[in-house]
């Protein structure tokens, strides 16, 4: 079988294409699923070196699965990327970086010479900044034949998480009746106090759940001049937990602070769910593979993982099968992402040496799955283990 070192220097021969491939993505940002020229620029890739690719899986058109066979059976290795930017910014979270350093890795696994069967299979998602495609595409029949399941993401520190937060957000609108305050106001229903009782509320209720819960809001359209009851009032609100569990609880308790709010204003209501992000279930073995690798190969700015982490639509991955991302250090530690400083680094020396660092660490972890006996049972087995306990 080929050794690790052969599997790196596969990966250094592609840097010039895959450095080219995520300076282009940069240069060409696009949003919310339309992320038509990064696409297509992955695939056609993907193509050329021997993947059988489908595009539009899982209900969005710029996503994709490309498959490469090694013989019959043996574990199926997935590595997911993203390629959305951010509207007005930019590439501001480096997930250009993304798509080539997995390409790079896929493609190094795929010429390993060995005896030994196994499948590869890149799935590409879009969106993630915005609608979460990882969330639709499970319930559309995604990742679920992957063994595992490896992400990179550039950062401040060369890390893993062993958390996320679970995230539900609601759409919120109240209707009342429209009415001139001075003239008539007695005979309006006013949608935007259901607004502001809304608020208070969740205010209220902040004191009374755990320590971890994180209540967000804000009004999504104004409601109209001051000197007029309005009749509609938008506000959007986000809850999070590091339990999928507590959350679902505090929804129950939110949903009714919005349904005394209409009762007190006297007016009706509608709540849209948006979408549901699930917490992280950790496969510390998994942690631990991709850590050792990035030291492997020289990642800079290692570091324990994040005390404090945000929600992705990866956390509904990872309840469904085992999964980690390594996250590569390309900007100064303590940056934050979705900053301007993200993308005055996307096109440097070392956001170029992040795709890099990146493929070779999932590489190098697959590798160990493969050549590892029984190490990927002992993976499936801590993650069963770890569902029960963290749900």
């Amino acid at each position: 079988m080929s050794d690790k070192n052969s599997l790196f220097q596969a990966i250094d021969a592609q840097r010039d294409v895959l450095c080219s491939m995520a300076d282009q993505i940069f240069d060409n940002p696009e949003y919310e699923g339309e992320e038509v020229f990064a696409s297509g620029l992955l695939t056609d890739y993907l193509k050329k070196n021997g993947f059988e690719v489908e595009m539009g899986v899982g209900g969005f058109k710029t996503a994709f699965r490309a498959t490469y066979s090694h013989g019959e059976g043996g574990p199926v290795l997935g590595i997911l990327c993203e390629y959305d930017a951010l509207r007005n910014l930019g590439h501001g979270c480096g997930h250009h970086m993304q798509g080539p350093g997995c390409l790079g890795a896929a493609i190094a696994l795929k010429n390993l010479e060995t005896d030994k069967p196994f499948q590869i299979v890149v799935y590409g998602t879009p969106a993630e900044e915005t609608f979460g495609s990882k969330v639709q595409m499970i319930q559309n029949g995604c990742f679920k034949e992957l063994d595992v399941a490896f992400m990179m993401h550039g950062g401040p520190n060369t890390c893993t998480d062993i958390k996320c937060l679970a995230q539900k957000s609601y759409e919120v609108t109240f209707h009342g009746h429209r009415a001139h305050a001075a003239l008539a106001p007695e005979k309006g229903r006013s949608a935007f106090d259901a607004m502001l009782v809304a608020f208070q509320g969740v205010e209220f209720l902040r004191e009374h759940v755990p320590d971890d819960v994180r209540m967000h809001y804000c009004m999504t359209e104004l409601p109209g001049p001051s000197n007029v009851v309005p009749a509609t009032a938008k506000g959007e609100f986000s809850l999070r937990s590091f339990s999928r569990k507590e959350l679902e609880e505090v929804s129950v308790r939110f949903q009714d602070i919005i349904k005394g709010a209409a009762l007190i204003a006297g007016v009706t209501y509608e709540i849209e769910d948006g979408t549901f992000f699930y917490n992280k279930i950790p496969v510390l073995g998994l942690n631990k593979l991709l850590m050792d690798n990035a030291e492997l190969v020289g990642a800079p700015q290692l570091a324990p993982p994040r005390e404090k982490t945000g929600s992705t639509d990866f956390g509904n991955v990872m309840y469904e099968i085992p999964g980690s991302c390594i996250r590569v250090a390309f900007v100064p530690e303590g940056t934050a992402s979705h900053s301007q400083e993200f993308v005055d680094a996307g096109k440097s020396e070392s956001a170029h040496n992040c795709v890099i660092y990146g493929a070779k660490t999932i590489a190098g972890a697959c590798y160990d799955l493969l050549t590892t006996e029984g190490l990927l049972d002992q993976i499936k087995a801590e993650f069963a283990e770890n569902k029960k306990k963290n749900q």
